[in-house]
């Protein structure tokens, strides 16, 4: 079987955004117990990441990282036409993912203790993004 929706996150601008209440609503309404989850992003200036979810410092800490490998403004940059932040948020996106697939059992994401289902927003204003969930899996 398989139960496929489209949902919305709007972010404010550059940071991280919890996703894991928006995939656990899809993969309980698909009622289906064991099989994958699979998630894409349908933009190419944000992400989709999976990282430490206790301590808030960790994706502060990556975001430091991105602005190295990929800073707002480089003069290098030939495409800024939205901005000085336009290449490099598609810099980071391209480094990133921008879909991942999840194990699921008894309707539960098999994630780690410590594993979050992030959208990281690489521009500096804020978007609405589209993610699209598909659940596949059986009723058994």
């Amino acid at each position: 079987m398989i139960h496929q929706a489209t949902v919305q996150i709007r972010t404010a601008g550059r940071g991280t955004y919890s996703i894991d209440l928006a995939v656990r609503g899809v993969l309980a309404k698909s009622g289906l117990v064991r099989g994958v989850v699979h998630l894409f992003v349908q933009h190419t200036s944000c992400s989709l990441i999976i990282t430490e979810n206790a301590d808030p410092d960790v994706r502060h800490d990556l975001e430091t990282l991105a602005a190295d490998w990929a800073p707002d403004g480089d003069p290098r940059y030939r495409h800024d036409l939205e901005g000085p932040d336009d290449m490099a948020a598609h810099a980071r996106s391209v480094i990133t993912h921008s879909s991942f697939s999840i194990p699921f059992s008894e309707g539960q994401m098999l994630l780690g203790t410590w594993q979050g289902l992030y959208l990281w927003e690489h521009r500096r204003t804020g978007h609405l993004r589209s993610l699209v969930i598909t659940v596949m899996g059986d009723h058994q």
